[in-house]
């Protein structure tokens, strides 16, 4: 891969991470009057009315069958595990100590590309982003002030393991195909049970959800569950899984400057200390090599 394009690909995997720092102030706006479960199927229906749109204006070919598996397997992650998790999450803490959370996601997005891609990371590469995960972890721990574990800390977790292995297919399948169009079937194939959901889930009082509900579903639906994914799985393409998938190291700390404007969350002032370490660790980690297999 030449430097301009894992230039392009670090680049989109900035904005990228902008964008889906922005899905968990949206959703807490959302499961604050609608149910988990319907926001997360009522996501993957918008988007899968997209993703169709999208391929039969661009006459996309139908993907190989083998193709076909890896799709169904990333879309299980991508469309399903990760958005619930982060739905059921967000019903009971706030978003920035999600987003916090989920800053362990760039390793356990390296572990999972090391076991299914076989990309092997240099030692300095794996220290710069356990150094960056343990700033989060240790975040983590002087926010909750030693209390245990919590349901929200489990799903959570849960989101970090799906987030990773959704990233890492998405990341394989987007060297076949572009990272719009993997999405785009991804959203498209899981639109049937999609839809059967959100019928049974449909709430009776919608006509009473307030504008900032509706805002927070609409966000979440086109951009978190769709377009963002044009940007970050072009990303993985072109700079390897790896290597982008450190970036969402930022991703915390955007959540968290988001969750206070937006959930009206309280700024605490050792985050901008926290935030700057972390993208120190991000700087470093980016300069160390990352072999990937051809």
């Amino acid at each position: 891969m030449s430097a301009p394009h894992e230039k392009l690909g670090i680049a989109l995997g900035v904005i990228g991470t902008c964008l889906f720092g922005a899905t968990l102030p949206a959703t807490r706006l959302a499961v604050d009057f609608f149910d988990p479960l319907f926001v997360s199927v009522f996501r993957a229906v918008v988007a899968g009315t997209l993703g169709i749109i999208v391929l039969f204006a661009m006459r996309r070919s139908w993907p190989s069958r083998r193709m076909l598996g890896e799709l169904i397997a990333a879309g299980l992650c991508t469309i399903v595990g990760y958005p619930i998790f982060i739905a059921l999450a967000l019903k009971t803490v706030p978003a920035s100590h999600g987003g916090v959370v989920l800053g362990i996601m760039p390793l356990a997005t390296m572990a999972a590309a090391a076991i299914l891609l076989r990309e092997r990371p240099t030692l300095g590469f794996w220290l710069a982003s356990a150094a960056g995960s343990l700033l989060v972890v240790w975040f983590v721990v002087r926010h909750n002030e030693g209390t245990t574990i919590s349901h929200g800390d489990l799903f959570l977790l849960g989101a970090v393991v799906t987030g990773a292995l959704g990233y890492t297919l998405s990341g394989r399948l987007s060297a076949q195909r572009p990272g719009w169009e993997v999405i785009s079937w991804q959203v498209a194939m899981f639109l049937p049970l999609s839809a059967v959901a959100a019928y049974f889930l449909w709430p009776s009082n919608i006509a009473d959800a307030p504008a900032s509900a509706w805002a927070g579903l609409g966000y979440v639906a086109t951009v978190s569950m769709y377009l963002a994914f044009f940007v970050f799985n072009a990303a993985m393409g072109l700079a390897g899984v790896a290597r982008v998938g450190q970036l969402t190291l930022l991703q915390p700390f955007v959540i968290v400057a988001l969750a206070i404007p937006v959930n009206g969350e309280k700024f605490q002032p050792e985050t901008v200390l926290f935030a700057a370490a972390v993208v120190v660790t991000v700087v470093i980690g980016q300069r160390m090599g990352v072999r990937r297999r051809a």
